[in-house]
């Protein structure tokens, strides 16, 4: 990979690391440093990446500026009963222009996807989340996304690219490798209902706050995902301070936590971003250490992966049929492994949807489809395919 886009990690960040345990995350992951290189990316899992990128970011200067408290807060913190490696590659420096920071971040992430490293990116405004959807374009595959947000980002189809107008520009620019989108955690008053309304109309997925409160219903969300962002305005203001943008209403910090080791446990997740931190407003370093936190909990889920989703083989799972009235039976299939469910949608043999066919739900899709109701998740996928 190119490692010219990236910067090594600050020296007093990596002096910070001398002062605690020898077992603490510091000392025990590779660190890219000017004293030791870059880190060898052999048996390499997970990255950490940086990026120091804020120019787009609306209403939330300061974004991007400095990420060495969430650094800080993380080298302190002590590994679970982990198996992959974890290297911290360092930081994505601002471009001339943001289009080269883009053009940096699409090119790292697309060599890591290359070599089945998952990364993580931290810092900068959400608009990232748009170079991080393009460096999937050399794959030559449709992608999920998931944005955990209180907002949906869309702005309008001639406005330039923001923080909060990127996901209208990965919905109509080419190629178009977006299969579904979904929103954890969106907030009513802060959309307008015509925004509402096209997501509806375009088939895709949004949760309100209230709704996910009941945390069992992230997981079939994030297990269909490829592309996770969370933009720090999803919690709530007195959980992460380091955010203008955030509300009295949000995710608790234990919540947010949660939900990234559901990102973190999905066989499909393979980068996963956290954004919009701000550093001027983070009294005692509070966002800092949740976000650390956070980044913990999404490795924590990747140590945990089932690698139960039913690609080729369904030997190892239950298979129920379920027939409704003047329509095909809708086939779901629960892994021995782990218990958890999916449901099949018909698609042509040679069809480029292929790795979409399953479809990640619950065992109440099941208990509708019993009752002769239509899944939701089900319905939608199914109109994305004609």
């Amino acid at each position: 990979m190119n490692t010219d886009f990236l910067s090594p990690v600050d020296e007093k960040v990596i002096a910070h690391t001398v002062l605690q345990s020898p077992m603490s995350l510091g000392s025990v992951i590779q660190i890219h440093s000017h004293q030791n290189g870059f880190p060898d990316l052999e048996g390499v899992s997970v990255a950490i990446i940086g990026v120091k990128e804020g120019r787009k970011a609306v209403d939330n200067d300061g974004c991007g500026e400095d990420l060495k408290n969430i650094r800080r807060k993380f080298y302190e913190l002590f590994p679970g009963n982990w198996h992959t490696k974890v290297v911290d590659l360092g930081n994505i420096e601002q471009g001339n222009s943001v289009e080269d920071t883009y053009f940096a971040v699409s090119e790292t992430v697309t060599s890591l996807l290359k070599q089945d490293i998952i990364p993580i990116l931290i810092g900068g405004s959400q608009d990232l989340t748009y170079a991080n959807y393009r460096a999937y374009d050399v794959l030559e595959q449709t992608v999920n996304l998931v944005s955990v947000d209180s907002r949906f980002d869309l702005g309008a189809i001639d406005d330039e690219l923001t923080s909060t107008s990127f996901l209208s520009k990965i919905i109509m620019e080419k190629p178009n490798n977006l299969f579904n989108y979904s929103n954890i955690g969106y907030q009513t008053y802060f959309n307008s209902q015509e925004e509402i309304n096209l997501l509806q109309k375009l088939y895709f997925d949004a949760f309100r706050l209230g709704e996910v409160k009941r945390l069992e219903l992230v997981e079939p969300i994030m297990r269909d995902a490829d592309i996770v962002s969370i933009d720090m305005g999803s919690v709530r203001q007195s959980e992460a301070i380091g955010n203008k943008n955030a509300s009295p209403n949000g995710f608790y910090g234990e919540e947010i936590c949660a939900v990234a080791r559901y990102a973190g446990i999905s066989d499909k997740v393979t980068s996963f971003g956290v954004y919009e931190y701000n550093c001027r407003l983070d009294q005692h370093e509070q966002t800092a250490h949740l976000i650390a936190q956070m980044v913990w909990y999404f490795i924590e889920g990747v140590n945990f992966r089932a690698k139960d989703y039913p690609y080729s083989t369904k030997e190892s799972y239950q298979k129920f049929s379920v027939m409704l009235e003047d329509d095909d039976p809708i086939n779901f299939y629960k892994s021995d492994k782990s218990g958890r469910w999916w449901m099949e949608i018909n698609l042509i043999t040679d069809n480029k949807y292929k790795r979409h066919a399953l479809i990640p739900c619950a065992y109440q899709d099941y208990v509708k489809a019993m009752e002769q109701k239509i899944p939701e998740r089900w319905f939608k996928a199914q109109q994305k395919l004609t």
